[in-house]
């Protein structure tokens, strides 16, 4: 299955994901002089016309403070710059756990995004460290998300299937399944049961409750459960 998304504005990427949904690679075409951000050891392949610089935030300026927030925020150190020469180049980029990709235009809005879930955008976009306070300590997951915003595309993934949730008033969605969700978005900690017993041994616990009108994205799979079933049939390091 293939889902191509083609660049209308030159701040926009022209972005082909590939054997969607569960092991998507996304193809970036850049025309002669474009360019992309992506995370550190996400690329598959590259054309022999692209260049690829480093650095620790956008627009190759350097800084370490913005690296270590995106190390904080569960990101690599580093982002990788990739620009094509005098002639069109593709680069392949992949996810860390197999699963889907998702592209978002965004016009100056933001988006809120787990940490572990960025892949790439536009050299327009910022990437920043997003505090959600300790609701997000007491639920498991991060304290620490990234805030992506600007005019341009941005790619993330998901620990398998991704797909929206319209919220128009209320939602409930399990802290263990966000992907990324619009920053106008207020969200609370709630049970996920009428009482806490019954969330508990429900093994449901701690559920986001979000308000507003906008668009939450949810993975079909939860990492943290996933690494708490393989870990206890791993054998312990010697």
């Amino acid at each position: 299955m293939e889902t191509q998304y083609i660049a209308e504005k030159s701040n926009t990427l022209k972005v082909d994901l590939k054997m969607q949904p569960g092991s998507t690679a996304a193809q970036i075409k850049l025309q002669p002089g474009e360019e992309f951000t992506a995370e550190a050891g996400a690329m598959i392949a590259m054309s022999p016309s692209i260049s690829m610089t480093t650095s620790t935030q956008q627009k190759k300026s350097g800084g370490i403070l913005k690296g270590l927030k995106r190390m904080i925020s569960g990101e690599s150190f580093f982002l990788n710059h990739y620009k094509a020469g005098n002639v069109p180049g593709t680069v392949f980029l992949s996810t860390t756990l197999p699963g889907d990709m998702m592209v978002k235009e965004l016009n100056g809005e933001g988006i809120i995004v787990q940490g572990g879930s960025y892949v790439a955008s536009s050299s327009d976009i910022t990437v920043d460290m997003s505090f959600q306070g300790f609701k997000n300590l007491v639920s498991k997951e991060g304290l620490f998300w990234l805030s992506i915003k600007g005019k341009g595309t941005v790619v993330i993934n998901s620990f398998g299937a991704i797909y929206p949730i319209k919220v128009d008033g209320e939602y409930i969605v399990d802290t263990g399944h966000i992907v990324a969700f619009e920053e106008n978005l207020n969200f609370s900690l709630s049970k996920a049961g009428k009482s806490w017993v019954s969330s508990i041994l429900g093994g449901e616990g701690l559920v986001c409750k979000f308000k507003g009108q906008g668009t939450v994205w949810v993975q079909s799979h939860n990492s943290s459960s996933f690494g708490e079933v393989l870990g206890s049939k791993l054998k312990p390091r010697n």
